[in-house]
């Protein structure tokens, strides 16, 4: 299989790595999605890797009336620490290299981000981990997924999620559900498609960042999907 990209951002959903259990992480899910992000590293494809941390908490959803909206946010980015430092140890123990970068400052745990030092470890081939979104509330991690995906000079945006593209509402409950092979970031932000984020969208609509969307759980979805033999739709 040949990569269609040199560069990519991947952006895992949270809720993908915890399957039936619905909540935290089930260990044969991490394992095989190590196991496709190692083979698109072996085809020499450079990754930055998010995944968000909706598996253990959602921010301001999770925290309620009771919460400030800024705590229940630096929560929510505990999360995604929680589950890049997961993914890391998965792929370290296939034998592929993976260092994690954090928005919020914990130099004990992991390192903290700086856009030299990611491009370091990008080009000497380790997967890099980028946690806490964008280190700031109010914004969510497909933000920060974007965000970091210009900063690295990425090729395109790879968005998995539970279904295979973006349609006009959502598949698992409409049947009539129209679905989009290719659609533009003014059509996605004009008929508020709830994709990503708007600030995403818009963020790489205005650094022309391609964003391709494909389903998480299909067999070998990440290598496909890179090597574009997946079903996704493409945002651009």
């Amino acid at each position: 299989m040949k990569p269609e990209f040199k560069k990519i951002m991947l952006k895992l959903s949270g809720e993908g790595l915890a399957g039936d259990k619905k909540i935290g992480t089930e260990a044969a899910i991490v394992q095989k999605l190590a196991r496709e992000i190692k083979a698109v590293h072996d085809l020499g494809v450079q990754i930055c890797l998010v995944i968000g941390g909706g598996n253990i908490f959602r921010g301001a959803k999770d925290g309620g009336a009771f919460m400030d909206r800024s705590v229940a946010d630096q929560i929510g980015m505990l999360a995604t620490v929680m589950n890049a430092l997961t993914m890391k140890s998965a792929l370290e123990s296939l034998g592929c290299p993976a260092k994690v970068f954090s928005g919020l400052s914990m130099p004990q745990v992991c390192e903290p981000y700086s856009f030299r030092e990611a491009q370091r470890a990008l080009k000497e081939n380790t997967v890099a981990l980028f946690a806490c979104g964008t280190g700031s509330p109010y914004f969510t991690t497909d933000s920060g997924a974007v965000l970091r995906a210009v900063e690295m000079h990425c090729d395109v945006v790879m968005k998995a999620t539970q279904v295979d593209g973006v349609y006009d509402s959502d598949p698992r409950y409409n049947k009539e559900a129209k679905r989009y092979d290719n659609i533009g970031y003014d059509e996605v932000l004009e008929k508020q498609l709830n994709v990503m984020d708007m600030t995403a969208i818009a963020l790489a609509r205005d650094n022309q960042m391609p964003i391709m969307v494909f389903a998480q759980k299909s067999d070998d979805a990440v290598l496909k999907a890179v090597c574009g033999e997946a079903k996704y739709t493409l945002i651009k």
